[in-house]
């Protein structure tokens, strides 16, 4: 998370922007036409259209009006993705901490239909015991931040989780390679507590807990750990990967390769009770 400042325009700002931005070109408007119509500037138009600036409540009724938007879905879910564009919620608090691409990390978990996780070096975030995310945050970031911010990132970490237990729980699921059950982080009692945490967690309806024993090689995860949201209406389903640079979200049409990806390791994976009974002989080893 260190050396990222931010943060920058949110997804839902950006795919509103570029909603409005293929209509005006639809009708083959200019901006300054458009800014001229809604008495604002060609630049406001053009930090609309590029997520910059979040959209008003009048200037999009104006804008839609402006481009013969008649179909009443279509202005409702133009104006439920700028409402959520404009919703705050618990995850401002951490946006110095956040980074400009990170902040819509926490938005894509609180909304999404299905969150599904394949992750080959260190367990799922959303279901990491408190000192084993202290382990992985410390490692990864061993120069720079001071001991505050070390602690405002596990705590955001612990505050992600809360999705798993609201009045209406994430659906989500997590595939593990077999080698993170062998990669002992932060030492033999965070570990132990770390995999009796998993094998609760999957004990909860909302959650799958799958495991890709050594033997399933290679598979469509041979490039690396990512999050895939499958999305309710109107959004559009989001990939997201973590890399050195910051992280990654990627949309239609490349979104389809990660989708593909999931679907075959999800095949070529342990079922949940065979997963979790491999898990529990690794916690009996070290016991």
């Amino acid at each position: 998370m260190s050396g990222i400042s931010g943060p920058g325009p949110s997804l839902r700002s950006q795919w509103l922007g570029e909603k409005l931005r293929d209509l005006r070109k639809e009708r083959k408007m200019s901006l300054k036409y458009v800014g001229d119509y809604l008495q604002r500037d060609q630049g406001t138009i053009s930090r609309y259209e590029n997520g910059e600036l979040t959209v008003r409540r009048g200037d999009l009724t104006a804008m839609l009006d402006l481009f013969g938007v008649s179909d009443p879905k279509t202005r409702q879910d133009l104006e439920r993705i700028r409402e959520d564009a404009w919703q705050k919620d618990w995850w401002d608090q951490h946006k110095a901490d956040l980074g400009k691409e990170f902040i819509n990390m926490p938005w894509l978990e609180s909304r999404a239909k299905r969150i599904c996780s394949y992750q080959h070096m260190v367990v799922e975030g959303l279901l990491q015991t408190r000192g084993y995310a202290e382990a992985v945050i410390r490692n990864a970031e061993r120069e720079g931040p001071g001991e505050d911010q070390i602690n405002r990132w596990i705590g955001l970490r612990m505050d992600r989780q809360q999705i798993l237990h609201r009045e209406d729980p994430a659906q989500v699921s997590v595939l593990l390679e077999e080698s993170v059950l062998c990669r002992r982080i932060g030492g033999v009692a965070v570990w132990a507590e770390q995999l009796q945490h998993l094998l609760e967690q999957a004990e909860r309806s909302n959650i799958e807990l799958r495991v890709m024993p050594f033997e399933h090689a290679p598979h469509a995860g041979h490039q690396g750990s990512f999050t895939l949201f499958e999305m309710p209406d109107p959004y559009p389903e989001v990939a997201y990967v973590d890399t050195l640079s910051g992280p990654l979200f990627i949309e239609e049409p490349t979104v389809q390769r990660f989708s593909r990806a999931w679907e075959d390791l999800y095949e070529k994976a342990m079922g949940p009770r065979r997963s979790e009974a491999l898990i529990t002989r690794y916690l009996e080893e070290i016991r």
